[in-house]
């Protein structure tokens, strides 16, 4: 199938360049771009019917199957398979229809002149898994469920601007915005529908049986789910948009990468993905026979993220001097074989927004420790620095089996050491580590890789925006309760810009601001490595994506 050529349609949310403006300068893609996998019901209907199955390996167990709740990338892939959103969002950047007939622009009268007042038609043929037709309802119902105060909400920023949400029809919804939020149409790129007939009558959506079996629009339907060992989706017959050539696909939860690669070798997963091929396999993966394996760009920031209302980084100075004594480039170059971007910012290169003038790390033991003299923090017990009662000593956490991780632990563990800080390492297994300890701030310090980023929107409010702390109440992803009045400012003034150079003289600043405060301590841009059978056709990357394996059913076996 051919690339959408949406170009005569000005399929841009405000101007026929903002597309090009906001997507990545590179397409992280293995073969030929594909577009969202969204076409009309007289090609789906040209399809075969599916057969086969495909088993796609996961270092990490999805556990998080309502969109809407807090989660990690990793329960994208079940998402992205399960649900449709509004539009989606292409490898090139641009927004494709899947539930709407259309994307909403400024061109075909979907969005006024000034931003406030959108229009959405929607699709006439759309059902629930369980045959019931999907509507407008269910769009009004999932825009307010999202910012209900009695629902634990992911994300409600932006969503929070809408008012008036008004059913013209079954296939028409209009409402207007609060203010303009040129963030917004990334946003709605992936926020999934639920059903109203289903949740509304739930006593309590939170903990609605729906949660852990969902019902959904998409291409596959919920099968089967084994905790701790894998899930089972299945074809959906019914699909209104390209039909799934394949019947099964099954996400097999495999922690120890080295067995994840293993089990590639031997054919006993199809498809690698979260966390993939490890860098010291590349050499020997790539001449695998009857493997494909390819190098894949991706926004995620991989960054040892700090607790800042642990008394221990209170002190700018304290992380200042953390930073200062992280061995960056052995660990980029000995456990990641050079395969990854050393960066600055929690923005990827590739980034229109991406600023290149902070300024850069260097491993400095003995400067660090001068800082730690200089502000009072002197040693105590054990060598360890003290100061106002507050020892310098805190543990660090990341997935338990993600060997290169825990290797990269060591080494920082042993620079922080000749520094005087003590850091204990507190490994879990991935259904607890980036549950409750990871989504509630549970934690002192972690090693993570993040996509801050909404497709290719370079909005960060849902990441370092004060209100968006879910242990302090707020909806959102700042789980290191991150708090500076001046990046709250610019993050709404560069949410409320619709000029992209003007936008990015914004977001320029806050990644300066970013930078100097640290309350993330940013070791690389990554590069994923990731291997399939040679016989699948249509694995395709998407950098404005946080997951793989978002357009299953374009995928095929020859």
């Amino acid at each position: 199938m051919s690339q959408r050529d949406d170009s005569d349609k000005g399929n841009s949310l405000l101007n026929p360049t903002r597309r090009q403006a906001l997507a990545m300068a590179i397409i992280g893609a293995a073969g030929t771009l594909l577009p969202l996998g969204r076409a009309s019901q007289s090609f789906a209907a040209m399809a075969a019917p599916p057969s086969g199955q495909v088993i796609i390996g996961l270092s990490q167990e999805p556990t998080v199957f309502n969109p809407h709740m807090p989660h990690i990338e990793v329960d994208d892939g079940i998402h992205w398979n399960v649900f449709d959103p509004l539009f989606g969002i292409s490898p090139s950047g641009e927004f494709v229809p899947a539930l709407a007939t259309e994307v909403p622009t400024v061109a075909n009268g979907g969005i006024s002149a000034d931003g406030l007042q959108w229009k959405v038609k929607l699709r006439s043929d759309a059902k629930w898994h369980d045959g019931r037709p999907f509507t407008a309802e269910d769009v009004k119902y999932t825009l307010e469920l999202i910012v209900s105060p009695n629902f634990r909400s992911g994300r409600r920023a932006g969503h929070d601007l809408l008012r008036d949400i008004t059913v013209v029809s079954p296939t028409e919804i209009h409402w207007r915005m609060e203010k303009s939020y040129a963030p917004y149409a990334s946003i709605l790129s992936s926020t999934f529908m639920v059903p109203k007939h289903i949740l509304s009558v739930a006593a309590d959506v939170n903990t609605a049986p729906f949660n852990n079996a969902p019902i959904g629009t998409g291409p596959f339907k919920w099968g089967t789910r084994v905790a701790g060992d894998h899930i089972q989706l299945k074809a959906n017959p019914d699909y209104h948009g390209t039909q799934p050539q394949i019947e099964s696909v099954i996400f097999k939860y495999i922690p120890d990468l080295t067995v994840l690669y293993t089990q590639f070798k031997t054919g006993d997963i199809d498809v690698t993905a979260m966390q993939g091929i490890t860098p010291d396999h590349y050499e020997e993966a790539k001449d695998l026979a009857g493997r494909t394996v390819v190098i894949l760009p991706v926004a995620t920031i991989e960054s040892v993220t700090l607790n800042m209302e642990r008394p221990q980084f209170k002190d700018p100075v304290v992380r200042q001097a953390l930073y200062m004594a992280i061995d960056k480039k052995t660990i980029i170059d000995e456990l990641y074989f050079g395969l990854v971007l050393p960066t600055e910012t929690y923005m990827p290169q590739q980034s229109a927004y991406y600023n290149p003038n902070l300024p850069k790390q260097s491993f400095n033991i003995e400067a660090a420790s001068k800082l730690l003299d200089d502000a009072g923090w002197k040693p105590g017990a054990g060598g360890i620095r003290e100061k106002g009662g507050v020892r310098l000593s805190f543990t660090n956490s990341t997935t338990a089996g993600n060997q290169i991780r825990e290797q990269a632990q060591q080494f920082i563990q042993q620079t922080w050491l000749a520094i005087g800080v003590e850091m204990k390492i507190s490994n879990l297994p991935p259904a607890v580590m980036w549950g409750e300890y990871w989504v509630q701030s549970k934690f002192d310090s972690v090693i993570v890789g993040n996509n801050f980023l909404t497709g290719a929107d370079p909005d960060t409010r849902d990441y370092f925006g004060s209100q968006s702390t879910n242990a302090k109440g707020g909806a959102g992803q700042n789980n290191s309760q991150y708090v500076n009045a001046k990046v709250d400012d610019l993050l709404a003034q560069g949410a409320a810009i619709q000029d992209v150079a003007q936008r990015k003289a914004v977001y320029v600043q806050v990644q300066g601001l970013i930078r100097q405060d640290l309350p993330i301590l940013p070791l690389f841009q990554y590069t994923y490595v990731r291997g399939y059978k040679s016989g699948l056709k249509g694995f395709t990357g998407n950098i404005n994506l946080r997951i793989e394996p978002w357009n299953v059913n374009a995928w095929s076996w020859t």
